[in-house]
């Protein structure tokens, strides 16, 4: 056997734990959610599972954890791991508050930012751009624990591997493609509507963000923008622009990680990510 043959033996191998460590813990964490009650403990609990299977791995694998991807790498990756996510949500809501196919402002969730923040009495305009700079920093700072704990296995563990053994496209596909379906049961269990439409929206979603991802991934061999990238997408979906969106009797089917806007929008922006890509030979 080559050592070519050798190497590529001993990736399948290291993928192989990877995914069945994966598989056993992750299950574990799913069943806590769907099995007992989606608390936040338990959603956390799964969140953590990817780093905690890579850690695993290296170490039936013999290798050093300190070798993964640590380092705080380029500061523009870093900016922009946070801003694309700013500038694609941004985008896709302003579009469905634009054209009708969601409101803007819910007053539900305006009283309850007002409640939360002390100021009965503000205005709305007010309550709403301090609730979110305080989403975007604040809550932002808290969440970086549990998104870390997806993207040291994924970004930091996962695409390394594969990369070893397939081409760019491939790698994206692929981990995104377990990104993914890692959350089917999520969805399928509480996703409220109609569960195919709603996964292949999420699918595509997802692999569109890893493109982007993986990308700044390799590009600053680093981590650290796809954690941020992360952090950035899920606090403005799911702590911002959802709350504050009117909704209409067609407002599901664009809005939200399940609806087409989101997947539309990042899909374009992971074009460009995808040429420039192929032209830096990653």
């Amino acid at each position: 056997m080559t050592a070519a043959q050798t190497d590529k033996r001993s990736t399948i191998i290291t993928l192989l734990t990877f995914l069945v460590i994966l598989t056993i813990v992750s299950a574990v964490a799913h069943y806590a959610i769907i099995g007992l009650v989606p608390t936040s403990l338990y959603v956390g609990t799964l969140m953590m599972m990817p780093t905690l299977s890579a850690f695993l791995t290296l170490k039936i694998r013999s290798r050093k954890i300190s070798h993964l991807p640590w380092a705080w790498g380029d500061h523009g990756a870093n900016r922009a791991g946070y801003f694309i996510p700013v500038l694609y949500v941004s985008t896709a809501y302003g579009i469905i508050w634009m054209t009708g196919l969601g409101g803007f402002g819910n007053p539900e969730t305006v009283s309850e930012w007002r409640q939360a923040l002390g100021l009965p009495g503000a205005p709305a305009f007010a309550v709403i751009a301090l609730m979110v700079v305080l989403m975007a920093v604040v809550q932002f700072i808290k969440s970086l624990g549990t998104i870390a704990g997806e993207e040291i296995g994924w970004r930091g563990f996962l695409a390394w591997e594969l990369r070893k053994l397939f081409s760019f496209n491939a790698t994206c596909l692929i981990s995104g493609g377990i990104w993914a379906v890692w959350h089917y049961p999520i969805i399928i269990t509480y996703g409220g509507g109609n569960t195919l439409f709603q996964l292949l929206c999420f699918t595509v979603m997802i692999i569109a963000m890893t493109v982007i991802m993986t990308y700044y991934t390799f590009k600053s061999r680093s981590v650290w923008p796809a954690i941020m990238f992360h952090g950035a997408h899920n606090i403005y979906i799911q702590k911002i622009c959802m709350p504050l969106t009117v909704e209409s009797p067609t407002t599901t089917l664009w809005t939200d990680e399940y609806g087409l806007m989101i997947p539309i929008v990042v899909s374009l922006i992971a074009i460009i990510y995808w040429q420039r890509a192929r032209k830096a030979g990653l």
